[in-house]
C-alpha cells in the first residue's frame, strides 16, 4: 500500500487548477456554515418547543383526568360504605366527615389542584359538597341546596356544571376544558351503584415547566457545544488555510517579480534586436545617399553649384538623421514630432522622387513616377527626415513587389479644408498584395505592417521591415493613419491620413 497513488485524469487536473482558493473563500465558507448552523439551531429549537408543548398539553389533560377519576372512585366507595353504615347505626358522622376530608385534603396537597367539590343532584336541586360535614348533612337532609348565590367559593364549578351537565347526563363521560392553556376544568360523572347522582368537579393546573425547562436547557447546551466545536474547527481551518495562502502568495509574488524581470529583459532584447534590424535595413539607404553625395561633389561646377550644394546638404542631413537614430533604439517623441518642425510634405515627396528614385540608372526600364500634389497641403510639425523614412519604404515596396516588368507609381496629395485632413495616396498598377497579407490581427493591424512580414516571393534575411518601420513611425510615433488595399483593376494603394 506504500506505493499506492490515486490517479487523477488530466482533464480533471486542468479544471481544478483553474480555480484559486483564496482567503475570501475561507471567510465565505466560515460565514455560510455558521449561518446554516444558527438557522438549524433555531429550527430545531422551534420544533422541540412545539413537540414539548403538544406533549405537555396531552399529558396535562391526561394527568388531570386520571387524578379526578381516582378521587371520584374513592369518594364513590366512601359513599357506598356510608350507605351500608346508615343501615346499622346513626353514629357514623365523625367517621364519614373524617374520611371525606382526608380524601379531599390529599388532593389539595397537590400544587396543581386549585379547587375540588362534589356536586349532587336531588329532586332537580343541586348540592355542593366540599368536606365531610356537608356530606353527612346531605345524607340526613340538613344540607342547604344551591340557590343561585354568586359569592360562594365554588362559583366557577357551578358555572362549569350548568354549561356541561346535559352532556354529562346524556353521555356519562368525563368532560374537561382548558383555560389559558394551563388550567383544566374537569367533571367526572358520579355514579355510585350505577346511578348518576352528580359530578365531581376539579380545577387543576398541572405544571410540567420544570421538565420542559430541563429539556430546553439540555438542548441549548448541546447546540452550544456543537456550535463551539464547528467554530473551533473552522478557526483551525482558517488559520491553516491562511498560512498556506500567505506562503502561496509569497511564492507567486516572487514568481511575478521574476517574470516581470524576464519580461523587461525580453522587451529590452526585442527592442535592441529591432533596432539592429532597422539599422541594417537602412544602412543600404545611407550607402546609396553617400553615393549620390560623391557623384554631386564630382559633378559640381559654377553653373550647378547652388543646386548641388542644397541637394548635398539635404542628403547630409538625412545621413545625420540616420546616424542619430543609430544612437537610440527607443527615440524620444520630441525628436520626431515637435512644434519647432515645419515640414512641407509636397517638398519632401518631390525631393525623394527626383533626387532618390529617379537617380538610379534603371529607372526608365523598371518604373515611372507620376506626381499630383495639392499646393494647399498645410505644413506639419514632423521632422522631414521621418516623413522621408515613412514614404520611401512604401514607394520602394511598389517598385520591388509590383510583380510586373514595368510599373507606374502615382503619388497624390489632397487636403480637405472642411475636415482639416491631409491625404497622401501611393498607388501602382502591379499585381497587388497577396490577400494573406491584408488580413488583420486582434489589434486591427494588417499583416503587411507586422514585423518579419514580406511581399517578396522568397524570404530573405532582414526582409519585411520596410512597411513595418513605416507603420511604426506613421501610426505609433506621428499619430497618423496608414492603410493599404488592392485596387479592383490591379495594383495596390497606400493611404496616409494626417489630421491637422
Amino acid at each position: 500500500m506504500a506505493g499506492f497513488k490515486i490517479h487523477i485524469p488530466d482533464k480533471i487536473k486542468v479544471k481544478l487548477t483553474r480555480y484559486q482558493f483564496e482567503i475570501r473563500h475561507i471567510i465565505i465558507i466560515f460565514f455560510v456554515l455558521i449561518s446554516f448552523q444558527v438557522i438549524l439551531v433555531f429550527f430545531q429549537k422551534a420544533t422541540l418547543d412545539n413537540f414539548l408543548k403538544d406533549t405537555q398539553s396531552w399529558f396535562q389533560k391526561y394527568y388531570a383526568e386520571r387524578l379526578a377519576l381516582v378521587t371520584t372512585t374513592n369518594v364513590e366507595l366512601l359513599y357506598e360504605h356510608q350507605q351500608r353504615l346508615m343501615a346499622q347505626q346513626d353514629s357514623a358522622e365523625m367517621s364519614l366527615a373524617h374520611s371525606l376530608n382526608v380524601i379531599f385534603k390529599q388532593q389539595h396537597i397537590h400544587r396543581s389542584v386549585d379547587d375540588i367539590c362534589l356536586i349532587l343532584v336531588k329532586e332537580d336541586r343541586i348540592y355542593i359538597i366540599d368536606n365531610g360535614q356537608k356530606m353527612y348533612a346531605y345524607f340526613y337532609g340538613m344540607l342547604q341546596p344551591y340557590n343561585g348565590e354568586t359569592n360562594i367559593p365554588h362559583q366557577t364549578a357551578v358555572q362549569f356544571y350548568f354549561s356541561n351537565w346535559d352532556y354529562v347526563r346524556n353521555k356519562e363521560k368525563i368532560i374537561s376544558a382548558v383555560t389559558d392553556e394551563k388550567t383544566f376544568d374537569v367533571m367526572v360523572p358520579f355514579v355510585p351503584d350505577g346511578e348518576l347522582l352528580g359530578v365531581l368537579y376539579f380545577r387543576i393546573s398541572p405544571d410540567f415547566s420544570f421538565l420542559t425547562t430541563e429539556i430546553a436547557t439540555s438542548f441549548d447546551r448541546v447546540a452550544l457545544i456543537f456550535t463551539t466545536l464547528i467554530l473551533a474547527g473552522l478557526i483551525g481551518i482558517f488559520v491553516v488555510s491562511s498560512r498556506a495562502v500567505r506562503e502561496r502568495n509569497k511564492v507567486q509574488e516572487e514568481l511575478f517579480l521574476e517574470h516581470e524581470e524576464n519580461l523587461e529583459k525580453q522587451i529590452r532584447l526585442e527592442k535592441e534586436s529591432l533596432f539592429t534590424k532597422r539599422i541594417y535595413h537602412t544602412h543600404h539607404k545611407a550607402e546609396k545617399i553617400m553615393g549620390f553625395i560623391k557623384e554631386d561633389v564630382r559633378k559640381m561646377n559654377p553653373d550647378n553649384l547652388r543646386e548641388s550644394k542644397q541637394r548635398v546638404i539635404t542628403y547630409s542631413n538625412f545621413i545625420s538623421r540616420i546616424i542619430y537614430d543609430m544612437k537610440w533604439y527607443d527615440q524620444d517623441i520630441n525628436t520626431i514630432k515637435n512644434p519647432m518642425f515645419h515640414t512641407n510634405v509636397n517638398s519632401v515627396i518631390e525631393f525623394i522622387v527626383h533626387n532618390v528614385f529617379l537617380r538610379i540608372s534603371s529607372k526608365n526600364e523598371m518604373f515611372e513616377l507620376k506626381l499630383d500634389l495639392d499646393p494647399s497641403l498645410p505644413i506639419i510639425s514632423v521632422n522631414e527626415f521621418n516623413v522621408w523614412e515613412i514614404l520611401e519604404p512604401l514607394i520602394q515596396n511598389s517598385i520591388d513587389h509590383c510583380g510586373v516588368s514595368f510599373v507606374t507609381i502615382s503619388i497624390q496629395t489632397k487636403y480637405d479644408r472642411k475636415q482639416h485632413i491631409s491625404y497622401i495616396y501611393i498607388t501602382d498598377n502591379g499585381i497587388g498584395i497577396i490577400p494573406e497579407l491584408l488580413e488583420t490581427n486582434s489589434k486591427g493591424i494588417k499583416k503587411l505592417f507586422l514585423e518579419n512580414e514580406t511581399t517578396k516571393r522568397h524570404s530573405e534575411s532582414h526582409s519585411g521591415y520596410g512597411c513595418y518601420i513605416a507603420h511604426q513611425l506613421a501610426v505609433g510615433k506621428c499619430g497618423w493613419q496608414l492603410e493599404v488595399e488592392n485596387l479592383p483593376g490591379g495594383g495596390c494603394k497606400f493611404t496616409i491620413v494626417i489630421k491637422n
